[in-house]
């Protein structure tokens, strides 16, 4: 092959390239002109009553003896679970942790002249579905003080805490709420648009959340989740 032949193929040759690549470029450009997405998010929400109730409730004793403060803390813990009883609690709903004794002449840094050295105290826990019951009784506290019993009502440390640990009968029917809300604003971007909705391209469940209504009424719940989808867009 002369060095003239050799050149036109080398010209023709660069010319398919070009082409070629400009075909190639051209359908990639196409099928991004295609693949049009809207990408939206839809929220359900649920307000539920709690369905679980754990309730702490710390005896304190003070004196300078030991043996009588371990006697009146017994007696002050049967005095306890009858007032628990009496409101409808059962045995197995209520359960008492060891008792704590704090010396506060044994302390670093505390004050040497102390009317009483010991102090001792027991958690007694009532864990129950029965919501209502607990927040009946909580009311009725006073009769304990009115008894000679001291409870600590420390608000951080002793929170009644309630739960709802129903969720997973609920999840369905939210997360169809959720996708529902989020086809609704789709549908609504495609026709300001004047576009058509198209399928579902990718969809990411958000995580479930479960916090209080608001905080005078931590017995109700409000359940709440978000869900994002990205549909396809056509003319």
């Amino acid at each position: 092959m002369d060095n003239l032949s050799a050149a036109l193929l080398g010209v023709l040759v660069a010319v398919g390239l070009a082409i070629g690549g400009h075909f190639v470029g051209d359908g990639f450009y196409r099928a991004r002109a295609l693949e049009r997405t809207v990408e939206v998010k839809g929220l359900a929400e649920r307000e539920v009553p709690a369905d679980t109730a754990i309730w702490p409730l710390q005896i304190v004793v003070a004196g300078n003896e030991l043996e009588p403060l371990f006697s009146q803390l017994e007696q002050q813990g049967e005095q306890v679970r009858a007032f628990l009883t009496l409101r409808g609690f059962e045995e197995d709903e209520i359960s008492a942790g060891s008792p704590g004794i704090t010396d506060r002449l044994a302390q670093a840094y505390g004050e040497q002249n102390v009317k009483f050295r010991y102090s001792v105290t027991q958690v007694v826990t009532v864990f129950t579905p029965k919501v209502a019951a607990v927040r009946a009784a909580v009311d009725e506290l006073l009769e304990l003080g009115k008894a000679g019993i001291v409870l600590n009502q420390d608000p951080y440390q002793f929170q009644t805490q309630y739960l709802f640990n129903g969720l997973n009968a609920i999840k369905p029917a939210m997360i169809e709420e959720a996708t529902r809300n989020a086809r609704e604003v789709a549908e609504k971007f495609a026709a300001d648009s004047d576009s058509r909705l198209g399928k579902i391209r990718t969809a990411r469940q958000g995580q479930f959340s479960i916090a209080d209504r608001d905080s005078n009424n931590p017995h109700v719940k409000n359940v709440r989740v978000v869900s994002t989808l990205e549909y396809y867009l056509a003319d």
